[in-house]
């Protein structure tokens, strides 16, 4: 029953070869994403640290998303 399932009549190395195909490359899109994203919010918790002490203040209050990223970047202003 197993052996059936996998080897799908004949077809079983093309299917699983085209599941491994596309998880492999799901996985590398989500870990370049992830790359990526990190890299703008380091950015951007470094620019919101250049920003004068008042405008920073400022901008933090209006942004919930900003006082997220800065919290997950252990940045705390």
């Amino acid at each position: 029953m197993i052996s059936e399932i996998i080897t799908m009549n004949g077809y079983g190395l093309y299917v699983w070869l085209s599941f491994g195909i596309t998880f492999l490359i799901c996985a590398i899109i989500f870990f370049y994403t992830k790359k990526t994203l990190k890299k703008y919010e380091r950015e951007l918790a470094t620019e919101i640290n250049k920003l004068p002490s008042e405008t920073r203040i400022k901008v933090l209050e209006k942004s919930k998303l900003i006082n997220q990223i800065l919290v997950s970047q252990k940045k705390i202003i």
